[in-house]
């Protein structure tokens, strides 16, 4: 079947606010049409101790499927061979001495080899910790150090920036626009939030009702278009 301009647009703006729907259900995710956006950020406690909320303005930084630099307000992270990654099981990305080069944050090598990780966290200062278990070879004895990974990093952007995403919750800057980063709780960032989960920053109630509006304007015009066509073809009978 043929679809005119008409009806192909109603189809993409049925797909649009299917998409806010499912992203409504993606921790941290900002909708594609501001019409369904929640009022403010939210977020739910959980007893996972790698899981932080950022800031409001804040993202995490990690990469995209390319390899290239995104940006996520989802703070659930994970330790994957050593490594901090986030929900994508991709590396997050921070410092591990003050004022050092941005890397991917991990625990030690020789650490995570030999199993000595325990209890690793963030913590609000962006603190990626574990401590360190090791036994004393004379006693016998289990001790724990407290040992830090590194610290987070956070980037923000200039107001009004709208970054790019595809499904609402990796983000690309715009081309042109340069982030500015820093550690939380300084270089004018607020503290993280450990043990809790951004919601989502879509309105489920109302992605599904602009949905429902968006099908039932797809059913008027197809409705519209049947009866055009049924119209021009009772003109063509009659001419014959």
């Amino acid at each position: 079947m043929f679809l005119n301009s008409s009806l192909s647009a109603a189809l993409d703006r049925i797909a649009e606010r299917a998409a806010d729907v499912r992203r409504a259900f993606t921790p941290g995710a900002v909708p594609q049409n501001d019409d369904v956006a929640t009022p403010a950020a939210s977020s739910s406690f959980t007893r996972d101790p790698l899981a932080v909320t950022a800031p409001e303005g804040a993202y995490f930084m990690t990469t995209d499927d390319r390899g290239g630099r995104a940006y996520t307000r989802d703070g659930d992270f994970s330790l994957r061979s050593g490594r901090l990654t986030d929900a994508e099981g991709d590396p997050v990305f921070g410092v591990r001495t003050p004022g050092g080069a941005l890397t991917e944050l991990r625990v030690d090598p020789v650490d995570d080899a030999l199993g000595r990780v325990r209890n690793a966290a963030v913590e609000r200062d962006g603190s990626f910790i574990y401590l360190r278990e090791t036994i004393d070879p004379r006693s016998g004895m289990r001790e724990m150090q407290r040992v830090v990974a590194g610290r987070l990093v956070l980037a923000r952007f200039p107001a009004g920036t709208r970054l790019r995403t595809a499904d609402g919750s990796r983000c690309a800057a715009p081309e042109g626009v340069t982030a500015q980063t820093g550690v939380p709780s300084e270089d004018g960032f607020g503290p993280l939030a450990p043990m809790h989960r951004e919601r989502s920053r879509v309105d489920i109630d109302a992605s599904i009702l602009r949905l429902k509006d968006a099908y039932l304007a797809f059913d008027a015009l197809q409705a519209a278009e049947a009866a055009k066509a049924h119209l021009g073809k009772t003109a063509m009978d009659l001419l014959k």
